[in-house]
């Protein structure tokens, strides 16, 4: 009797192992049932990024967004007729893209009705758009399948804030299967964004420095600020580089202004404020931009894993902004 039981036990496991290995995402995973669908993503980030490339950092950001609320699965772009879905909440509200990715899925649609997710589309165009603009590659292994939940409050407690510490930011982090190398990385990312001034003013007015200034950023910097950008504390529309002056090249700047307190958030400051994120910034400026390149690119396909719903999980959504009827 024993050694029936152990025998179902080892079946069982075995079974799970094997649905566990259907249930990964794999490289090409439309080869058979929609051939073309990489290089129709592909080709409409081409014919478009060059023109618009600030929309490779809102594509980028986008997939960041999605892959930190339920796993990279697509919920960022459902509609909701109440206001409650996770494109609603505050961190999401400066968000663009949405009409480019539903031009996408359109000509998927066109190409392979119902088969192509609208999770691997953000996935495929944040990669693309950033390697048009110049920056690094990585792998991006498809198969993810959309989900039909989209919740304003897990956008707001999972989202990092740019106001967070470093302890908070890691904590968001590792929640998800992310280290800290991850963390500066990902954060690398800032090499080429923008934003606004509610997420930095706080430090320029509201902190407990001379004149409200943030002691833990560079002060000229932050007076820059202060005469020439978000000149009040309720300024909200006023656009910020987060790497001036080397915002459309992604490149290496970002980790350099850490260094000299010139980070725009909180949460980039954080990073100095750790032996260990300290230690890898120092290594990446000390290293060619290729190894940046690669281990961004590394971390990227890590972050693209996250709690990916596959197989019969979730659906293939005809419209991105719906679920399915």
């Amino acid at each position: 009797m024993a050694g029936t039981s152990s025998l179902g036990i080892v079946v069982v496991v075995v079974l799970a192992l094997i649905g566990s290995t259907q249930a990964q995402l794999q490289m090409y995973f439309y080869g058979t049932s929609c051939p073309k669908a990489e290089h129709i993503v592909k080709d409409y980030v081409k014919q478009h990024i060059p023109n618009a490339p600030s929309l490779a950092a809102a594509l980028l950001r986008m997939h960041f967004h999605d892959c930190f609320v339920r796993g990279c699965d697509a919920s960022l772009l459902l509609n909701s007729t109440t206001g409650q879905a996770e494109k609603n909440a505050t961190p999401n509200l400066s968000l663009r893209g949405f009409d480019f990715i539903d031009r996408v899925k359109s000509l998927l649609e066109a190409e392979c009705p119902g088969v192509v997710s609208c999770a691997d589309i953000i996935a495929l165009a944040a990669r693309d758009s950033v390697v048009t603009i110049g920056g690094p590659f990585w792998n991006v292994p498809t198969g993810r399948r959309d989900g039909v939940i989209s919740n304003i409050t897990e956008a707001l407690a999972n989202i990092p804030s740019a106001l967070s510490n470093f302890t908070t930011l890691l904590s968001q982090f590792n929640n998800l299967g992310l280290n800290t190398t991850d963390m500066v990385l990902l954060s690398g990312g800032h090499t080429i964004g923008i934003s606004h001034c509610p997420a930095v003013s706080p430090r320029l007015y509201n902190s407990t420095g001379p004149g409200g200034i943030d002691p833990t950023m560079d002060s000229e910097y932050a007076e820059n600020l202060k005469a020439n950008k978000c000149k009040t504390a309720s300024d909200n529309t006023t656009i910020l580089e987060m790497d001036p002056g080397s915002r459309k090249t992604f490149d290496l700047s970002y980790y350099s202004l850490l260094l000299k307190r010139r980070g725009l958030f909180q949460s980039d400051a954080a990073l100095t404020t750790d032996s260990t994120s300290l230690a890898f910034i120092n290594q990446l400026l000390s290293s060619p931009t290729q190894f940046f390149f690669d281990e961004f690119g590394k971390a990227m396909e890590k972050m693209g894993r996250i709690n990916v719903k596959t197989g019969s999980e979730g659906e293939i959504r005809k419209q991105c902004a719906l679920v399915n009827s």
